[in-house]
């Protein structure tokens, strides 16, 4: 007879492992859509931190894949009221006084080789205006690599986007479900990276 794991319907996470004590859901700001891009790997990643995003954030979207339309992402938000959350070298970012007109965010989830691919496939993304985040510290997400030195996970990246977006929000609580899971794992012998 095979036993499943319980879940905790707060957080999604097995029973043993629960982080609601550290989950602080938040409405995102108004007039603001959250959409989350996930590639189909990064979905199945047991340290994936989009759930613990989507549990933060509970009036976020996600659609998971490889391909997307356009239209299925915005629905009827405009190309220019978008940003995109991804660093393009090949054009410049979207200036801060635009910040306040943006009325979707869109955040790729996977790794980085995984989300260049997305991009790849959905060529329409790079026509959007683009932030680029700049981390004032190095990433808190101890338990998986990043090959950049300013890598950070989804969650941690859409945080510094919404404080860029709406500073008066102050979103940087919301990071204490991933310091709890961080700990959580390196308590378990997850060894760091």
């Amino acid at each position: 007879m095979i036993v499943k794991r319980l879940v905790c319907r707060g957080c999604g996470r097995p029973q043993s492992v629960c982080l609601c004590a550290a989950l602080q859901p938040r409405a995102l700001p108004p007039g603001l859509t959250l959409m989350i891009l996930q590639d189909k790997h990064e979905a199945r990643h047991p340290l994936s931190t989009v759930p613990l995003l989507q549990r933060s954030f509970p009036d976020s979207r996600l659609l998971v894949g490889e391909v997307f339309s356009a239209a299925e992402v915005l629905g009827d938000t405009a190309m220019a009221n978008t940003a995109l959350l991804y660093p393009l070298t090949h054009k410049p970012v979207l200036a801060t006084e635009y910040y306040a007109d943006v009325r979707c965010l869109i955040v790729l989830d996977g790794t980085w080789r995984k989300v260049k691919k997305m991009l790849l496939n959905n060529p329409w993304l790079t026509d959007l205006p683009h932030l680029a985040l700049q981390p004032q510290q190095p990433g808190r997400y101890a338990i998986r690599t990043s090959p950049r030195a300013d890598g950070v996970s989804t969650l941690e990246a859409t945080v510094l986007a919404l404080n860029a977006l709406h500073p008066a929000g102050q979103y940087d609580n919301t990071l204490a479900v991933l310091d709890a899971l961080v700990q959580q794992q390196l308590q378990f012998g997850h060894k760091k990276p």
